[in-house]
């Protein structure tokens, strides 16, 4: 098939409000995620340097700050923000929900 669509709502989340959308969407190359933010929430520091796969987080809704390679930067809704794959990276949300479309790809 051509084409495939899926709403993300429709996916299991692996974590609180992380979804996974590369096998549902049955993408080869691209890893595609949401990501719900709770305010307050902070994300797990890492880097996908194994992987050799960057990451791009674009901010659809709401505020945060990633923190990247001890770099703070500031993010509002519309916001996108790529990231090399050795370079760590951490998300804190701000104090309202916010939600993100990651995408990556090596």
């Amino acid at each position: 098939m051509s084409h495939t669509k899926v709403d993300y709502h429709d996916v299991d989340p692996v974590g609180d409000g992380l979804y996974f959308l590369r096998d549902a969407l049955d993408c080869e190359n691209l890893g595609v995620s949401v990501l719900e933010c709770d305010p307050g929430w902070v994300g797990m520091e890492h880097d996908h340097a194994d992987e050799g796969e960057e990451e791009v987080y674009l901010l659809v809704e709401g505020e945060a700050t990633v923190d990247v390679e001890g770099e703070s930067v500031e993010m509002d809704a519309g916001d996108a923000l790529r990231v090399a794959p050795t370079a760590t990276r951490q998300i804190h949300n701000g104090d309202a929900e916010s939600r993100f479309v990651v995408v990556g790809a090596p």
